[in-house]
């Protein structure tokens, strides 16, 4: 079945009217192209340890967090799924995601079952293609391999060049309900898009597709067309990630200062505001228990903080994946 793109009038700056300063704005969601509703501020989980991992988690729950995010090549769904169990919090009033990874594109329900074992969980709320680069597998067993490289050259990545992502969505979206309950997909450029909504095969528009995004990558452009065709986009590394100079940008530091608020605070709002879902990620008590709050933002606040990145563009994750990946003609 085709799926045509879907037309619909959709603002670039738009925002979420209810939005508080209370915690309580970390329990809003909003609802996907299927009917299930997301959690607007989720906890990020990539690059934590696990022990690092179960402490964030456990500390994101008690503190009100809905929805947690991590993936099969984070190596910490199982510290995911302890920090759940040991909660007290129901399942069900949790949002849980996890990734399909490159090296499983070609059999995505073993790798979903794997997941659902390592999270100690029946299912998850949302099952997204973390990649849309098919890698082969790993010639041993012995040791997981998430990264395979090629024997020729080590440099360079194993690429799976008799799949596609297209085919991969072919699988994931007949995945079964009762163990993936909205499934989607992650890093997918407008073209990659356009490519995977044409496709004779798709019959299920991804609910999702988280993306690298914040000022100094703000993808106006890639949320657009999103929001037009009913896919909600969720942002990683939305203060910058590790190292990043955005919570020391002059622009973020003066209006932070102008409105009373932290850097952070006023980076995720940003964010929020574009109704888009964010996925701060943090192991220190405080900044979990911080990331919460959300405000409304004046127009002109969130049009200075949306045109930094003519200054300062920086994309944050941009490896070689030998396939085309970021390949959108302009990227703003």
């Amino acid at each position: 079945m085709h799926i045509s793109i879907l037309k619909r009038t959709a603002g670039l700056l738009t925002w979420i009217n209810s939005c508080t300063t209370t915690p309580d704005s970390c329990t809003e969601t909003v609802k996907l192209n299927d009917g299930n509703e997301i959690p607007y501020v989720a906890l990020g989980c990539w690059k934590s340890s696990p022990e690092d991992t179960y402490n964030a988690v456990l500390t994101a729950i008690k503190s009100g967090y809905k929805h947690i995010d991590t993936a099969h090549v984070y190596q910490n769904e199982e510290s995911v799924g302890k920090a759940i169990k040991d909660s007290g919090v129901p399942r069900e009033e949790l949002f849980i995601t996890t990734k399909l990874w490159c090296t499983n594109h070609r059999d995505p329900l073993t790798a979903l079952n794997g997941s659902l074992k390592r999270l100690g969980l029946d299912y998850v709320d949302l099952f997204l293609v973390h990649w849309p680069v098919p890698l082969k597998k790993p010639t041993s067993d012995a040791d997981e391999q998430f990264f395979v490289m090629r024997k020729d050259d080590p440099t360079k990545f194993d690429n799976d060049f008799d799949w596609d992502f297209v085919k991969t969505w072919e699988l994931v979206q007949k995945l079964p309900i009762s163990k993936c309950k909205s499934v989607g997909v992650s890093n997918m450029s407008v073209t990659n898009l356009k490519t995977l909504l044409n496709a004779p095969s798709t019959t299920k528009v991804p609910a999702c597709n988280q993306v690298e995004m914040h000022p100094y990558l703000p993808q106006h452009a890639l949320l657009e067309f999103c929001q037009e065709n009913g896919i909600q986009v969720q942002a990683y590394s939305p203060l910058g990630s590790t190292g990043s100079p955005l919570l020391k940008d002059e622009t973020i530091l003066e209006l932070s200062k102008e409105l009373g608020i932290s850097p952070a605070t006023l980076v995720i709002s940003w964010a929020v505001n574009r109704k888009v879902v964010v996925l701060p990620k943090s192991v220190t008590p405080s900044r979990i228990e911080s990331n919460l709050s959300i405000v409304q933002l004046p127009d002109d606040v969130m049009e200075k903080i949306s045109l930094i990145y003519k200054t300062h563009p920086q994309r944050l994750l941009c490896r070689d994946w030998g396939v085309p990946v970021f390949n959108d003609e302009i990227e703003t």
